[in-house]
Parts: structure tokens; sequence; C-alpha cells
């Protein structure tokens, strides 16, 4: 039989299950309202997954969400193209094509979850800066804005559509000439038609945000549950029941036994693992993985270092991003690919991120590069999930897709004051 740990019912005790940024934040905000948090992981650390080697970019930018018939087009004619920015597998699925149909049914809502992804994405940023300055974190922050990146006219063109959306949001970002471009960041070579520069935005490591805040959790009483894998979730009106197993197997091979601990409630923060938890708690969470990837470019020579560009860059036709994390090292990323949950690192997706980088900043050695690949836990309409489940102990802070990074603490902010409202102001 499982054990059951029972645990103090004075205060609020809440299980946030998933460590990467959405998770670790969620912990951080509850833990700052006075309630009892366990941290729940598969991973022996925080941030192994989508949270561990992203593009860096806090980018309220590149806020537009991906509904349009331009991008469906765009799938279409890439699909066999191996090493093209958007790629999608073939091979039918109930899940692909359910996700499909709801990204087409979001296009007439593109205009209005623009504008609120780039107000969500503005609040976040205050949320972050006092998150770090509290915890003492040094994520190799750089704060001198994003400037994307225009090969052609009626590439700038279209982008002037998508600045009006986000300044319907209260994003502030000005159109800049190839001339003012090279000011901005002397490193970028290219011939260019302009570029649009968001001063505001800035970059960071998430990794060493995520271990930094994680770290301040395990500071304030969360209890650190890592290297734990959870089997399953039941909530009824007592409470929630969490399934779960330590990761490491028994001297003999043989996996851990299963066991059970109960908490008043649940937030699932598990990125691509959240629509299965979500269909065993009675929920709908049509979350779909879409991989990423990105390189991570050391530079260990002061000539490196000085060819590397500073401004963080976004090159809108390659759908690549780049950020410099530190003195040594420039991270670039980009892609996204529909192949269900497939965590391979592909040369031929690699290949275009290290080919971008020598043709825009040849003077820098590409030597050593490090490849990565994640998965972004998107839904249909680009929209993140911060919401009650149907039992009213349970609760969801998913789905941020593409922006994680960038809106994480604020909807960590919002669903931890849903999940401790008191009952009539919930």
């Amino acid at each position: 039989m499982s054990a059951v740990h029972l645990v103090d019912t004075s205060q609020p005790n809440i299980a946030v299950i998933g460590a990467g940024i959405t998770g670790v934040t969620t912990a951080y905000s509850l833990a700052r309202r006075g309630c009892r948090v366990s941290l729940f992981d598969r991973h022996p650390y925080p941030a192994m997954e989508t949270s561990f080697a992203n593009g860096g970019q806090l980018s309220a930018s590149n806020a537009e969400v991906w509904n349009s018939w331009a991008t469906v087009f765009k799938g279409l004619r890439w699909m066999f193209q191996p090493g093209a920015p958007l790629l999608l597998n073939p091979t039918p699925s109930w899940h692909k094509i359910s996700w499909m149909a709801e990204f087409i049914a979001a296009i007439p809502r593109h205009e209005q979850n623009t504008i609120t992804t780039a107000r969500l994405a503005i609040e976040a940023r205050g949320h972050l800066r006092r998150m770090a300055e509290e915890a003492g974190i040094d994520f190799d922050c750089e704060e001198r804005g994003i400037l994307h990146v225009y090969a052609t006219r009626a590439e700038f063109e279209d982008a002037g559509r998508t600045s009006a959306l986000l300044a319907k949001g209260g994003l502030e970002r000005r159109a800049v000439t190839r001339e003012e471009m090279r000011a901005i960041e002397p490193a970028l070579q290219g011939d260019f038609h302009g570029g649009w520069y968001t001063p505001s935005d800035f970059t960071g490591d998430i990794h060493k945000f995520t271990t930094g805040l994680a770290a301040a959790c395990a500071r304030l009483g969360v209890v650190m549950r890592m290297s734990t894998e959870v089997l399953g979730a039941d909530a009824g009106e007592a409470g929630v029941l969490i399934r779960h197993r330590a990761g490491e197997v028994l001297a003999d091979g043989r996996a851990q036994p299963a066991e059970q601990s109960r908490f008043d409630k649940v937030i699932v923060c598990s990125g691509v693992m959240s629509r299965d938890l979500a269909r065993g708690l009675g929920d709908r969470m049509n979350v779909y993985p879409v991989k990423g990837y990105s390189i991570t470019v050391n530079l260990p020579t002061p000539a490196d270092q000085q060819a590397a560009p500073w401004t963080s860059l976004l090159d809108d036709s390659a759908k690549i991003v780049t950020s410099r994390l530190g003195a040594d090292r420039f991270r670039v990323a980009g892609t996204a690919e529909f192949n269900g949950i497939n965590r391979d690192i592909r040369a031929e997706r690699i290949a275009p991120l290290v080919a971008w980088c020598r043709r825009h900043f040849p003077q820098m050695s590409t030597r050593q590069v490090v490849p990565w690949a994640g998965l972004r836990p998107m839904m249909p309409d680009m929209m993140p999930r911060v919401t009650r489940g149907r039992n009213a102990r349970v609760f969801y802070n998913t789905g941020h897709g593409h922006l994680g990074w960038t809106l994480s603490a604020a909807t960590a902010d919002a669903v931890a004051a849903l999940a401790t409202a008191l009952p009539n102001a919930a």
C-alpha cells in the first residue's frame, strides 16, 4: 500500500508540478504570500527542459501571436524542407489535427490576442525585476533593447502593421534605418532594408534566473521535491492527492515504489506534460509540444567577444533570435517544429543557426558551438492558460509557448493570487 504523508493544515498547502520558469516563479509567488509550497519535478535540478537554453529574450516586441493564414501557408510550403524555419511533420495524429483546427479557428482573434499578450509582457517586466532584486539573482541581464531586422521593404512594412498592434498594447518601438541599425549594433553585417527597435525589451539567461529563484524558494521554505516523477493527481472535496515516485532506482534495479501526498490545492505548471495531467484531473488543456532549437556560441578569445553583438536581435525572415549572455557566450535560437514529444537534436535544424552566425558575424568563430533542443508548450490560440480547473482545488499556469520567459513572472503572480483568493472573492 502507498504511504500517505500528512501535512500541516494550519496554512494553505499547495503542490506546484513542474520546476521550469513558470513553476518556479509560481512557487516563489505563493511562498511570498505565506503559503506552504511543495515543488515537484522529475529532474534532479530545476530548469532542465524548456527553461534550459532558450533564446534569452524578454520580448514584448515579439508578442504577436502566430495565428494567421500567412503562417499556415508558410507551414505548408516549408513542410518538406528540413532546414525551414517552420517544419510540420505530416504524419497525422488526433492531437496534432485537433490543435491545428483550433489554431485556424483562432485566426479571427489575432489582433485581440496580440494586444493582450503585449500588455501581459509589459506587466511581467516589473514582476521579474522585483523577483531578481529580492532574490539577488545575477542572470546576465542586458538592458540594451531588441532590434528586429528586415531584409525587404515588404517585410519592413508588414512589421509596421504589427507595431501598430503592439502600440495598442502599450509598447513603444520605433522604425530605424540601415544607418541607425549599424549604430545600435555595429557588429551586425548583412544587407537589410531597415528595422524596428524596442529600447524597453531586454535579455537574460533563463536557466541562471530559474535556478537562482529556485534557491530563493528553498530559503523561503518551499519543499523542493526534485527527482520526483508525478504519476497523476486526484482532486476531491477534501483535497488533492498527488501520486509520485522518486526517480532513483533501487540497488536491484527496480523503480522506487509509488507514494501519495495530500495537499489543499495543486497548480499544474508542467509545460508539455500539462495535457496528460489535466486529463487525469478532468480538464482539457490542449498543449502541443513545438520544438525549438538553440546554439550557444562560446567566445573564448577577445577577438570573438568583440565580433559578437551585444544588442539582442530578431531576424524575422529566418525566425532567429539572439542574446548576449555575459562576455563569453552568444545564444542563437529559432525554428518551430511540430513533431510530437521528440527531443532529438537534428543536425539539419542546427546547421541554419550556425550558418546565420557565419553570414552576419563572419569574424566570430563558431568552433565552439553547443546545440540544444526544447519543447515549447503551446496552446492553439498562443495564449497561456492561467485558470482554475473544474475542481476548485486545481489551477493551471501553462501553455506559454515561445514566450514563457517573457510572460512567466506575470502569470505566476496572477495564478498565485487566484489560488489564494478567499472563496467569496474567487
